[in-house]
Order: C-alpha cells, then structure tokens, then sequence
C-alpha cells in the first residue's frame, strides 16, 4: 500500500510545498485549507503526479472538520505522516502582548495549539500502525520573544511543549519533531507586514533539502527534536548504550 500524508492548510505556501514534494514520492495525500477555490486548484495540480489526492475544505479548529479528516484518513487505510502546518496569526495588525483581545488570543490557541493536538489524537491509531511521523510546524516567535509577535509566539511556544511531550509519551510507537521553517515568502507572512515588500524571503520551496532529510531518516533517530528546516545541518537521537554494553567498553 502507498504512504499517505495528511496535511493542513495545504493550499499554499509551506503546506503546498510539501504537498508537492511528497506528491512527487508517491504519497497519497489528505489535504485541507480553509478556501475551497485555493485547496481545488491546489489539487488539481498535485494529482498530475498521478496519486490518489482527497481535498477537504474546513477549519481545523472546528472538530467535525477534525472527524471527517480522520475518516477520509481510515477510508484511506493507512497515514504515515500528519503535518500539522495550519495556523493563524491571531489579531492583526500584530498588537503587544499587553494589549492583545483576550478572545483572539483564545482562538490563536484553538487553531496553533489545540487542533494539531486533537487531530493528532484523532488519527493516532493510524499512526501507530505505520510507526508514523507527526510534524508539527512551529515559529522563531516561539523564542524570540519579538515585540507584536507575543500572541502568536505564545502558540507557538505552548506547541513546541506539546511536541516534546508527545514524542516522550509515544516513544517507540510514533515520532513526533516540530519544525521552524523560518522566515518565507508566504501569504501569513505577508498579512503580518501589510503594505511592506517581503520578497526579499526565500519561497517555502527553499526548504525542501529538509523535508527530504526528515522524511528518509527512521523516526527513532528523529523523534523529539526540534528542527530549523534552513539549517546547514540537523542532528539526529543517538542510540543509548546499554549499560552492559558501556561498563564492558570501560573495561576494555
């Protein structure tokens, strides 16, 4: 049976690079983004590689939208990849922590944090089954700490946690990593600097090396990292010795 990936907001931008790319593997693909025109278009491109390819439009934060993907996904058979790239900015124009709407923080949380995790939990059997992978895409912002980036940064942040937990708690059963893409030449990127040129940012495209790295590598020797997809290099788990194992070395 073909892999198969699922992945959110896979109309544009990083989502639809890498749709494109695993598209281009032989995946079947599970794709969703919240514009129905963007998502067909977006589609009918990624089936000219000649794999089966389900478009479901719908936002994630809505758990109805979480159920049909998940079913589309057991309909399937198989998922050996969720990458969880969907996301909002939250308010905007990007407002200080201080100040930002209690209620728009909230939503943040619902779409960065808590859809990845539910619709994880949701397709988790599947997973399990393949030894899949869960990527979860997260932000610089995480850490930066960048004036006007809080709200946003905060979700990001709270998904890095929540990407090392998982992959603690499903050790040898499914991997999970997140990833900091960096700074790209996408629409979000684009809705956070309004009325400024942003093509000095590298296309998601510049990111592919990486996801080609990530998906060839076993997910033992991944799990529980966080990665910058525009790395010059990326680290990989080393195997525990065991202590049998490290006490004969030291005897040598």
């Amino acid at each position: 049976m073909n892999r198969t990936a699922l992945i959110t907001g896979g109309s544009q931008g990083l989502g639809r690079a890498v749709a494109e790319f695993l598209a281009a593997q032989g995946y079947g693909l599970i794709v969703t983004a919240r514009n129905e025109e963007d998502l067909a278009a977006a589609a009918r491109d990624l089936r000219r590689h000649g794999g089966r390819v389900i478009a479901l439009a719908g936002d994630v934060a809505d758990p109805a939208h979480r159920h049909r993907l998940a079913r589309a996904a057991r309909d399937l058979g198989r998922l050996d990849i969720l990458l969880n790239n969907a996301s909002t900015l939250g308010a905007t124009p990007l407002p200080p922590l201080a100040e930002y709407p209690a209620e728009e923080l909230e939503a943040a949380f619902r779409v960065n944090v808590i859809a990845p995790l539910a619709l994880a939990r949701e397709v988790l059997p599947l997973l399990e089954e393949s030894g899949g992978l869960i990527v979860n895409v997260s932000s610089d912002a995480a850490r930066g700490g960048y004036p006007g980036w809080g709200g946003y940064g905060l979700t990001k942040a709270a998904l890095d946690l929540a990407s090392l937990t998982l992959a603690n708690e499903l050790a040898g059963r499914v991997g999970v990593v997140a990833v900091d893409p960096g700074d790209l030449r996408t629409r979000m990127h684009q809705e956070a600097f309004p009325g400024e040129d942003i093509s000095d940012r590298p296309l998601p495209e510049v990111t592919l090396p990486f996801w080609a790295w990530l998906f060839g590598q076993p997910r033992a020797a991944v799990t529980g990292r966080r990665y910058q997809a525009r790395s010059d290099r990326w680290e990989v788990n080393v195997p525990a010795v065991p202590a049998e194992e490290a006490l004969a070395e030291a005897a040598v």
